[in-house]
């Protein structure tokens, strides 16, 4: 009888297997801390950039690990939690309040999980090019090499590449002709190039150990 082994679940590397679970359900959280704006001192970002930055952390680690096409296909299949749990927020709004509802939160809800077409189409578009280009990005630093030079070095500036990429798709598609939007991005585009060179390369480095001792 074959015994599966110790690194594996179900056939699938046991860091991918987690990696995988935790992406998925950063792509659902990071649009709904999305809602929030944060004050970082000078800086003032909404709050998804952290769930962004370790889902660039997560696909950037699993390419180190097992690959850019297997980290590719982790985005791409990311857009299955984000495309069901946009349906079903939209089912949830539809259907009637229970008359026994908190009062606040009857007026709440909509505004902390709602969101009109034109930014939801915009979350698709920003979300799988800017993921897409971080995990190429990563890959291609690495070099003649091969893996494990630098990881800190490539997921900061992959990371950087791709939040400026996201920050100008997003609010260009959501608010261009509807509002101001240089100002907006440029704050936007700074706060997060500022965490990408902060965070980035601790992340990077213990997903990327933590990942090597789930597969030992």
């Amino acid at each position: 009888m074959n015994t599966p082994a110790p690194t594996a679940v179900g056939g699938i590397p046991r860091s991918l297997f987690v990696f995988s679970i935790l992406y998925g359900g950063m792509v659902c959280m990071a649009g709904v801390l999305g809602v929030k704006q944060v004050a970082l001192g000078p800086l003032a970002v909404e709050a998804g950039i952290f769930g962004f930055l370790i889902l660039v952390v997560l696909s950037s680690a699993v390419a180190e690990l097992h690959g850019q096409k297997t980290a590719t296909a982790l985005v791409r299949f990311g857009f299955v939690p984000l495309i069901v749990s946009a349906l079903l927020i939209q089912l949830v709004l539809a259907l009637p309040n229970d008359s026994g509802m908190y009062p606040p939160a009857v007026a709440a809800f909509p505004i902390v999980v709602g969101q009109g077409l034109r930014m939801m189409v915009a979350g698709f578009i920003s979300y799988g090019t800017s993921q897409t280009l971080n995990v190429f990005i990563f890959d291609k630093l690495k070099g003649q090499e091969g893996r494990g030079r630098l990881v800190w070095f490539r997921g900061m500036v992959a990371s950087v590449v791709s939040q400026i990429v996201d920050t100008v798709l997003f609010i260009s598609i959501s608010f261009y002709g509807e509002r101001p939007i240089v100002e907006l991005m440029a704050g936007q585009m700074l706060t997060k190039v500022v965490l990408s060179i902060v965070l980035v390369p601790f992340l990077i480095t213990g997903f990327v150990a933590l990942g090597r001792r789930l597969d030992r």
